[in-house]
């Protein structure tokens, strides 16, 4: 059982880490501040003006978190290949992303949209299916800031520390840093998360590399110890029958990755089309990191670790322990804190977002100024944070990555209303509305038929143990399973589409649309665009005068002629 004074010098160092994050993010604040921070555009969004580099920061911050550090390699460690799923969805999701995300930036950048269900009411006219999409976003972001919080809790058990203070300690810091500086706070401190991760990816490739016989060794003792296991879905190569599960669990995840709300605000933050789209062009590189990660589980095994108390989520930090020299592992355990904190930051806050645009002034106080918005999505935030942690108490997994994939079946329902809304409003508000519901319900009764096995087959919980269904439940003689999640969806898709001309047919009246098609293509400089006058990155103020966006709009605040190619 590790004991606080034998990783002295690691703590001091993670201390320090976290001690400048930290400072980082109470100062946030007052970066770049504008004249009046109280409202969700400055606070929830940090201005929409993020350029170039703190886009990509903010954008990998939010899409590589914890999830990544330790619940990834976890899941290699203990099931092998199967745990390589991230690498494909993460191959299918850029593409996605580069076509999808682009017209999302554009209409919520035209209309003043904070969140994916304000565009999802005006596009379909339907403030009852905004309500379902927010709750379905904010339920579904629960288990994910919870996912974040067991990767910090991991590296303090490594360290010896008592269970408890350290990540209450750790969880306030985080919900006042937030509160104080919104977005900006993830932004900046995303900067130092990722200098930490490339050191610590590093460090283990060339660690691994020098042991004799290098990755070989590792893939060979990995291999012998999948071969000795009683378990038949566990291996160095696909086991038979895991390939469908495979297959849909990377489909589904690509999907749900772009639903998400924290991708959705990162998003909404970067300033042009051309920055948004510039980043998700480079971003594939970044994925290289995640494939050395992975492969920790496989050297975790030739090190041969022993979780502690049972608890694979220990598994990683206890390798870099095992195999760092005691200042080198003090940053790899920083990266996973700073890793988990930055995406938990975001998580909170675009959940946030939805409850105060989509619920409290919709529903609550129509009337609600925007500092009142600020205060309220702050006081909210901090809620998603208790709320996480209830999901640890609620879900205690074997593997921490279920509580992503858990997530995952939930927001993948929004994706009529949200993706393909983008592209058409064919889809009746009714049928989408019938369609998420109906989802949700497959995906819910699907979870709670799952029961979690420990590595012997034994049935370690009865329900809600995974997102993997057994085919063999509706009478099929095979070990296949599939993800909930693309069952769910499938389900939700052919009930929208069945729905939608039979209520046409009934006399039941389509929402208002009140997008318009030049609305998902247009960028920055275009009259309808929002734009804010001083960038957060420090571009100048063109000294061209402002137009105003027309009569009518949303939001009439001065905008700003196109710059020349190359500026943007």
């Amino acid at each position: 059982m590790p004991t606080f004074a034998d990783h002295q010098v690691e703590f001091w160092i993670f201390a320090a880490m976290f001690g400048l994050v930290t400072i980082m993010g109470f100062a946030a604040a007052r970066w770049r501040r504008p004249d009046n921070i109280h409202t969700l555009e400055e606070w929830g969004l940090g201005g929409r003006a993020f350029g170039n580099w703190v886009t990509f920061f903010l954008l990998s911050g939010d899409v590589y978190t914890a999830y990544t550090f330790v619940a990834v390699p976890t899941l290699v460690f203990g099931v092998g290949a199967s745990g390589f799923f991230p690498m494909p969805f993460l191959v299918i999701v850029y593409p996605l992303l580069f076509v999808v995300l682009a017209r999302f930036w554009s209409v919520c950048h035209v209309h003043g949209f904070v969140t994916p269900a304000e565009f999802v009411r005006a596009r379909f006219g339907s403030k009852t299916l905004a309500l379902f999409i927010a709750v379905t976003g904010i339920l579904a972001t629960m288990p994910y800031i919870a996912l974040q919080l067991i990767g910090i809790e991991a590296v303090f058990k490594v360290m010896g520390l008592p269970e408890g203070w350290p990540l209450t300690a750790a969880f306030i810091v985080l919900a006042l840093y937030t509160f104080n500086s919104g977005l900006r706070a993830p932004a900046l401190i995303s900067i130092v998360k990722d200098a930490l991760v490339l050191w610590t990816v590093l460090a283990a490739f060339l660690i691994v590399a020098s042991h004799s016989g290098g990755w070989t060794t590792v893939f060979r003792v990995a291999e012998s110890k999948y071969a000795a296991s009683p378990s038949t879905t566990d291996g160095l190569l696909l086991a038979p029958g895991s390939e469908l599960n495979y297959v849909t669990l990377a489909l589904g995840s690509a999907v749900a990755l772009f639903l998400y709300p924290h991708t959705l605000t990162g998003v909404l933050a970067s300033r042009n089309r051309a920055t948004l789209r510039r980043n998700l062009a480079v971003m594939p590189l970044y994925t290289l990191t995640l494939g050395v990660l992975m492969l920790v589980g496989f050297a975790a095994i030739l090190s041969d670790i022993q979780p502690i108390g049972g608890d694979r989520n220990t598994v990683v930090p206890l390798w870099f322990d095992a195999n760092f020299p005691d200042w080198s592992a003090g940053l790899a355990f920083a990266a996973i804190g700073v890793g988990a904190m930055v995406p938990a930051a975001i998580m909170s806050i675009a959940a946030a977002n939805l409850f105060t645009r989509d619920v409290y002034k919709e529903f609550i106080r129509p009337q609600a100024s925007p500092a009142e918005e600020t205060l309220v999505s702050k006081i909210a935030s901090l809620a998603m944070k208790f709320g996480a942690v209830i999901c640890i108490l609620m879900l205690n997994t074997q593997f921490a990555i279920d509580l992503q994939l858990i997530g995952g079946v939930f927001v993948m329902q929004t994706l009529p209303a949200i993706a393909i809304g983008l592209f058409t409003a064919w889809l009746h508000r009714w049928a989408l509305i019938a369609g998420i519901f109906a989802g949700i319900a497959t995906g819910a009764a699907m979870l709670y038929q799952i029961p979690q096995r420990n590595g012997e087959g034994a049935i370690i919980r009865e329900h809600f143990g995974g997102s993997a269904w057994p085919l063999s439940n509706i009478g099929i003689d095979t070990r296949s399973t599939i993800y909930v999640g693309v069952v769910a969806l499938a389900i939700n898709l052919l009930v929208a589409a069945l729905l939608t001309p039979l209520f046409r047919l009934g006399g039941i009246t389509d929402g208002t649309d009140r997008t318009r098609e030049p609305d998902y293509v247009a960028d920055e400089g275009d009259p309808t665009i929002r734009r804010m006058t001083e960038l957060i990155d420090g571009e100048t103020v063109p000294d061209a005068p402002p137009t105003l966006a027309p009569a009518g709009a949303r939001h009439s605040i001065p905008t700003y002629p196109r710059r020349s190619a190359g500026r943007g």
